[in-house]
């Protein structure tokens, strides 16, 4: 999420609906710029465009579309889940099952790559890392995809989950995983930053 998407979604936090007008006097941009913010902001479905039953006139009948915050939205604005996400993840490491941790591994996971498939695009390997790079690079986690070789290979530059890999390397394995399921091919991590590299590279086996 990029900070200037942020404050529209705080925005619109703070109020029922909003204008292009009237975010463009908040904001203080063109409202090309916040028309461009906007379309991000409904393509990841954060943002609602109300164009019938709070639709509004203005001037000789131009329609005046109002713009809210998605369910998504209201959980994605003005939440920080990081503490949580440490907490829980402590408790599972207290798991002394081994098999028991793994599965749950597996399923978080699984889980994640549910919340992502649909944001992955292509039908190529390349087209596939490069759409998940993008989607990571959205979030301000800056990913690349070096084609350089026979085959492409997906290069995480900063770790997404800071905090927990310090405390546990088997948020690397969940990655890796998680990373198997978006694009629908057997990865291993070939070099990760906790060794001392400069980046964590995913291959495909």
């Amino acid at each position: 999420m990029r900070s200037s998407d942020d404050l529209i979604l705080d925005l619109l936090r703070k109020r029922e609906a909003m204008s292009v007008a009237e975010l463009v006097a908040a904001v203080g941009v063109t409202a090309t710029a916040v028309r461009q913010r906007l379309k991000r902001l409904l393509d990841q479905q954060l943002v609602l465009c109300d164009k019938e039953s709070t639709l509004k006139t203005s001037g000789r009948g131009r329609p005046t579309h109002r713009y809210s915050l998605s369910a998504a939205g209201r959980r994605q604005c003005g939440e920080n889940f990081a503490d949580l996400a440490v907490a829980l993840w402590q408790e599972l490491r207290l798991v002394q099952d081994v098999e028991v941790r793994r599965g749950l591994i597996e399923r978080i996971s699984k889980r994640l790559a549910i919340t992502y498939r649909g944001q992955i695009h292509g039908t190529t390997m390349t087209e596939r890392m490069e759409s998940l790079s993008e989607l990571f690079s959205d979030r301000e986690i800056p990913f690349d995809v070096d084609t350089s070789g026979d085959l492409p290979v997906l290069i995480a530059r900063a770790c997404p989950y800071p905090d927990l890999v310090e405390q546990d390397r088997a948020i690397c394995a969940m990655e890796r995983l998680l990373f198997t399921e978006v694009l629908g091919d057997a990865v291993h991590l070939t070099n990760c930053r906790l060794d001392g590299t400069s980046c964590c590279t995913f291959e495909l086996n």
